[in-house]
């Protein structure tokens, strides 16, 4: 990104404050909620999520820096139902990219072969290689912190963290890494999405809306 657009500091500051209003925002909710399924509630959370995510985008933009916000998804899922005390775990992470920029993509990759004998590009130094390339350079936290420098787009992610009764035996699950995760052993789950803006807007959307049909029976002072 060009230094051009870059954003401001004040930019960054401001959202900086946004989210300590949704913050208070959210706490007041919740110490006034009503029921299980308040919609003050739900509303603030998603409020909350979406100014932690500008911020994070600002921060990062501005200064190369980010946050350790996640936003877990409500709990409607499958019942945990594994052990009371789990002595193992897994860590299942899922991120979708878009490639954008494939130039951009197999540029990056030829730099680090051109240094690395052995990081060789493949299928014709198309993004099929230059990805294979990329991720047997970069740890893939690394790739998720720097996407925009290789040509990449931020889709959803998800993290699980999954209960298991005990290790498993060394090759044992490698055949099917994915495979074999029960959603009721899953003890914590982590979802980033743009849908959380696409709730946000809706939920405002139609709060205006109401708005705008009660004006007419308003009594005037």
């Amino acid at each position: 990104m060009s230094d051009a657009a870059l954003p401001t500091v004040a930019e960054v500051r401001a959202a900086a404050e946004a989210v300590k209003a949704a913050l208070d925002r959210h706490l007041a909710a919740v110490e006034s909620r009503i029921g299980d399924e308040d919609p003050a509630v739900y509303a603030a959370f998603n409020e909350l999520a979406a100014a932690a995510e500008e911020y994070d985008e600002l921060l990062y933009d501005r200064y190369d820096e980010v946050t350790p916000f996640e936003i877990p998804t409500p709990e409607d899922g499958a019942p945990y139902t594994g052990p009371a005390e789990p002595a193992a775990f897994s860590v299942l992470i899922r991120r979708d990219y878009a490639v954008v920029e494939p130039a951009r993509l197999i540029a990056q990759a030829e730099r680090v072969a051109a240094h690395d004998r052995d990081a060789e590009l493949v299928d014709d130094g198309g993004t099929a290689g230059a990805l294979g390339v990329l991720f047997g350079e970069y740890e893939p936290d690394e790739i998720a912190s720097r996407y925009k420098e290789f040509g990449l787009e931020e889709g959803d992610s998800t993290l699980w963290i999954a209960a298991l009764e005990e290790v498993a035996e060394p090759g044992d699950w490698l055949g099917s890494p994915f495979g074999q995760t029960d959603p009721q052993d899953v003890l914590h789950r982590f979802d980033v999405s743009s849908v959380f803006d696409e709730e946000t807007d809706f939920l405002e959307d139609e709060a205006d809306g109401e708005e705008e049909t009660a004006r007419p029976g308003l009594t005037p002072a």
